[in-house]
């Protein structure tokens, strides 16, 4: 499972940032969250592939956040995308695509699935749910938690051998949970697994001002990645465009115990964000400014 980066520039795009965009692949599928223009450009240099599972998050229905789906539907149509494709999004998403598709007069290869989104729980599966938590911007916005379910132990192949488990199928059923039989016999995955190893939880905290509720809903985080649109130097700046300062994204990650804190959405008046890595590194230990194209493997 990673993260990747490919869009990490605030409200405007730089020479080296693109609008908002990040993809946490796992399995063969992908969870983007969020879509600025020109997404499907940065998608397509990332290799991710066009015809995966897909499900699209969008935070909010600001254009460095949203403008990028008609490119990336049109595009994908291109590449003759036959796999349905799932978007979710605040009230009004479901008009956006529908208006700019009418008006533009492009088909599409594919379903497309919308859901509009209310706080709490999203989408679930035996593998992962999501669940999302209004932020504090200047429109109606979203953040969202991946977390993933419990997964099995680390199976055990001594033990496996010593209760006389013939190799393959079996083995494959019983490290993904199935009790199996073999003549009277009934094994069950305890006997071959270790303890169940928890699983990871991811934070999008999309455009927005540090919040309690955000903090609680981020808490215990393996990653987070935060709104740092400025530095704490203007952050009359920040609370003026519902935004936040690297410092504050810091602070609130510390306060939830966030393992891992990644740095994005910066103002394209910074020509590097190192600046936002000290200030950030001043507060919470485990600190990464995003850049485009950036993958980080979660482990």
């Amino acid at each position: 499972m990673k993260l990747v980066f490919l869009g990490t520039s605030a409200a405007q795009p730089t020479e080296n940032r693109g609008l908002s965009c990040i993809c946490l692949e796992r399995d063969g599928e992908i969870i983007m969250f969020d879509a600025g223009e020109a997404t499907q450009i940065s998608y397509m240099k990332s290799g991710l592939g066009w015809n995966k599972k897909m499900k699209i998050f969008v935070t909010h229905l600001h254009g460095d956040h949203c403008i990028g789906l008609l490119g990336l539907l049109q595009t994908m149509t291109m590449q003759h995308r036959t796999e349905p494709l799932e978007i979710y999004g605040p009230d009004g998403i479901e008009e956006f695509i529908a208006a700019n598709i009418k008006v533009l007069n492009f088909g599409l290869s594919f379903p497309v699935i919308i859901t509009i989104v209310k706080e709490g729980r999203i989408f679930d599966s035996k593998i992962y749910s999501i669940y999302a938590c209004k932020a504090n911007h200047s429109v109606i916005t979203y953040s969202y938690l991946f977390e993933e379910k419990d997964k099995s132990g680390r199976f055990n192949l001594e033990k496996a051998k010593a209760l006389e488990i013939p190799e393959g199928k079996l083995w494959h059923q019983l490290q993904n949970g199935i009790e199996v039989k073999i003549g009277e016999r009934t094994i069950i995955p305890e006997q071959v697994l270790g303890e169940k190893r928890p699983g990871k939880k991811i934070g999008i905290s999309g455009d927005t001002i540090p919040t309690k509720e955000l903090e609680k809903f981020f808490e215990g985080c393996d990653y987070l990645v935060f709104d740092s649109t400025f530095l704490d130097e203007t952050k009359e700046k920040a609370e003026e465009t519902y935004h936040s300062t690297a410092k504050q994204a810091a602070i609130l990650s510390k306060n939830a115990k966030v393992k891992n804190l990644i740095l994005t959405h910066f103002s394209a008046r910074y020509k590097d964000e190192t600046r936002h890595l000290e200030e950030a590194k001043q507060i919470h230990d485990s600190v990464i400014t995003a850049k485009d194209f950036l993958e980080i493997e979660i482990k």
